[in-house]
């Protein structure tokens, strides 16, 4: 999967997540991408490092999405 695909795929699933969570759009990317990295969604005190370029380029894809 490229990296423009991953992007696209996981903005649709941060998108989908942030309807379904009441608009937290900033946090259903950090979430998605999350679960991308680490293979399980977070828990609530969740504090694992996330790839940071890649979840800005999940958050400003979905933000031009909406």
């Amino acid at each position: 999967m490229s990296d423009s695909q991953l992007v696209q795929t996981l903005v649709l699933l941060g998108l989908e997540l942030s309807a379904s969570a009441g608009g937290e759009l900033e946090r259903s990317c950090w979430m998605v991408v999350h679960e991308y990295h680490h293979g399980v969604k977070p828990s609530e005190y969740d504090i694992r490092e996330i790839d940071e370029e890649l979840y800005l380029a999940v958050l400003n894809a979905a933000r031009s999405a909406q």
